[in-house]
């Protein structure tokens, strides 16, 4: 819902068909059940890319998707390192066992990141981050693209061809596998909650989410 001129679930009146509806099993917490949609959308990565084939991943992002997204991939693959430009968020990924690495978000991280990887997800959000991501995926690597953004993103074609780079674009997801990693404990996201605000204070919670740092908001009545 809300995505490419269908209304979102601000609307007064909202109808959905019966069967989009999932079951949440009682051991999942309502704090955690918020997380069901970008959970399911970090666990598509899972049924697009065969994980087995990897050691290691590289997370480009640090953000609400990119950490949902290198917490699902910590459930396959031995190492994932996710780099970011925000040291607190970083920390945050640091408590789910997820390697580390600070960046400037700027050209100059083109010359300083030396290592590669022969699969990346880029969730940075920002039209640089695909030129990044091109420069650390290894030859015929796996590009796995998040990201999305108003407007278009400069970016050179040739590294994709020269490298023979495999680019898969990954949107939704399963919400029964999220739902599934919920409740077995692999994924807790509940750190991510930065904080929870009355349902009266819904413009307030609002405003608040806007401010630089904050990673989620619950609305609680």
């Amino acid at each position: 819902m809300g995505i490419v001129k269908h209304d979102g679930a601000f609307a007064e009146c909202l109808a959905l068909p019966v069967e989009n509806l999932h079951v949440v099993p009682e051991h999942v917490t309502d704090e955690q059940a918020v997380f069901v949609e970008p959970l399911a959308a970090a666990c598509e990565i899972l049924e697009q890319v065969n994980t087995k084939n990897f050691k290691s991943v590289a997370v480009l992002g640090d953000g609400k998707l990119a950490q949902l997204v290198a917490r699902v991939l910590r459930t396959v693959i031995p190492r994932v390192v996710m780099y970011g430009k925000h040291e607190k968020k970083l920390a945050l990924a640091g408590l789910a066992g997820i390697v580390t690495r600070k960046v400037r978000g700027d050209a100059s991280d083109l010359r300083r990141i030396k290592e590669t990887f022969a699969f990346l997800v880029e969730a940075t959000g920002s039209p640089s981050g695909l030129t990044l991501a091109q420069q650390m995926i290894e030859p015929r690597g796996t590009l796995a693209l998040k990201s999305t953004f108003h407007g278009a993103a400069p970016v050179e074609t040739w590294p994709i061809v020269v490298k023979e780079i495999t680019v898969v674009g990954s949107r939704c997801g399963p919400f029964a596998k999220a739902i599934a990693l919920l409740l077995s404990g692999e994924v807790d996201p509940t750190l991510l909650i930065t904080r929870t605000f009355p349902l009266a204070e819904a413009q307030k919670a609002i405003a608040f989410a806007q401010q630089a740092g904050v990673m989620k908001i619950l609305l609680k009545p």
